[in-house]
């Protein structure tokens, strides 16, 4: 680490508040995203932080702060982040809290902070399946409705 002899180190694109976070984890073994607001957004750049500084526990943490963190504001961003940081299980878990909880996340702004277009046709394709998964569902309904009629 050519941090040890440097007299500053520099961290590009990285706020002094997550690596403040980086350093009492690892001198006190504390672990603290902060206040709730923007605790997602904490947990991504430490765990950049940790994956930057090799630090696997600090980046499990991050992860299960990340996951208990999918709400309507902040499903679509760590969806984003996800399919950028290649973590299918957020990923997938970000897709589901989409998908069953839809009215929440567009009334929240989740669908105009969309910005990746990878990740939208993603989105729509869930929502094609679904609705595909509804018209099949309701023939299956139609047809029973039916044969009951006919018995």
């Amino acid at each position: 680490m050519k941090e040890r002899d440097a007299a500053e180190v520099t961290v590009p694109h990285i706020d002094p508040a997550s690596f403040t976070a980086l350093i009492d984890y690892l001198l006190c073994d504390k672990f603290d995203l902060g206040e709730e607001e923007g605790r997602a957004q904490r947990a991504l750049v430490l765990r950049e932080l940790a994956q930057m500084y090799q630090v696997p526990r600090l980046e499990l943490l991050c992860a299960q702060a990340l996951q208990e963190s999918v709400a309507p504001a902040t499903a679509v961003p760590l969806l984003e982040a996800a399919h950028t940081m290649g973590d299918g299980r957020l990923l997938a878990q970000c897709r589901r809290y989409v998908a069953d909880h839809a009215a929440e996340v567009r009334a929240s702004g989740g669908v105009e902070q969309l910005r990746d277009l990878g990740v939208a046709k993603g989105l729509l394709g869930d929502a094609l399946d679904q609705v595909a998964e509804l018209k099949g569902a309701m023939r299956e309904a139609d047809l029973e409705k039916v044969r009951a009629e006919r018995a």
